[in-house]
């Protein structure tokens, strides 16, 4: 047998006498061994589909959230933040134009419908502070009127109990606008008729009060009634922000309070301790 077998051998590799019986036999092996490596690649080719499907999410993912810290940066370019900035340069005075943000996402909205809250994911635990101005990607939202250890309450531009200071982005104008309940209008009340406002005008936040920080849009006019028999005008508008459609919200701690933060540390730093200073009196 060990004879036969080294005689096919040589016989096979001078005149290839047996490439033929073996082209035969790999055909019809080719199934049996399709067979068994069937598993083993379809085991690699799941995984590597699940692999790329959960790189493909968390790089959306990660993509959404940039796109929407993108966006908000962008709302200050409808104010000409650039010119103002230039402006304050040349009067020899500085102005901080970056602000702190931190994103969250909605757990929940209040269904009163005379009320427009919603609740959030971060509360105390994450320095989130009463009345702290609360974006998206478009717009001011509101402000945060209560804080837990793990959620908050911020209350949105349209409730009727909220107020916010203004400018008009065109002219400078001062005003206020009030929430009114509705979920897409807002009104500003006590402009008189003689006011140079109209419609399609930007509504951005102004630093009064110190709570919103400066230059972040607020709403667009939508609706002038000048009425000579009253002293002042009907004025409506309507929200930049996607008040009822956005899914999460961003966060500012302004400048202002981000400075007085760390100058009230700094104080806390260097107060003496009292108690380790007392002497006993002879």
């Amino acid at each position: 047998m060990g004879i036969l077998s080294i005689a096919l051998m040589v016989a096979d590799h001078r005149q290839h006498h047996i490439e033929t019986i073996r082209s035969i036999i790999s055909v019809v092996v080719y199934p049996i061994q399709y067979l068994v490596n069937l598993p083993i690649a379809a085991t690699e080719w799941m995984g590597d589909s699940l692999s790329s499907r959960e790189t493909l999410r968390e790089e959306n993912e990660r993509l959404r959230m940039q796109h929407l810290l993108f966006k908000a940066q962008l709302q200050k370019l409808a104010s000409l933040k650039v010119e103002n900035i230039r402006l304050r340069e040349l009067m020899q005075s500085s102005k901080k134009v970056g602000e702190n943000v931190l994103i969250a996402e909605l757990l929940a909205v209040d269904l009163d419908p005379f009320s427009r809250q919603i609740v959030i994911n971060k509360g105390a635990n994450d320095n989130i502070y009463m009345g702290q101005p609360v974006l998206d990607a478009e717009g001011i939202m509101g402000q945060i009127v209560h804080v837990g250890p793990f959620s908050s309450t911020a209350m949105l531009l349209t409730d009727s109990n909220h107020a916010i200071p203004v400018l008009v982005n065109r002219n400078g104008l001062r005003a206020i606008v009030v929430g009114t309940g509705a979920p897409d209008q807002l009104d500003i009340p006590y402009l008189p008729n003689s006011a140079d406002i109209t419609v399609g005008d930007l509504l951005t936040s102004s630093s009064l009060g110190g709570r919103f920080p400066p230059d972040y849009p607020v709403a667009r006019i939508i609706g002038i009634n000048f009425d000579p028999t009253q002293p002042y005008a009907t004025v409506t508008a309507e929200p930049i922000a996607l008040l009822e459609r956005s899914q999460e919200v961003l966060l500012v701690w302004p400048a202002e309070k981000i400075a007085t933060t760390e100058d009230e540390d700094r104080n806390a730093a260097n107060k003496p301790d009292l108690k380790n200073n007392v002497t006993n009196a002879p």
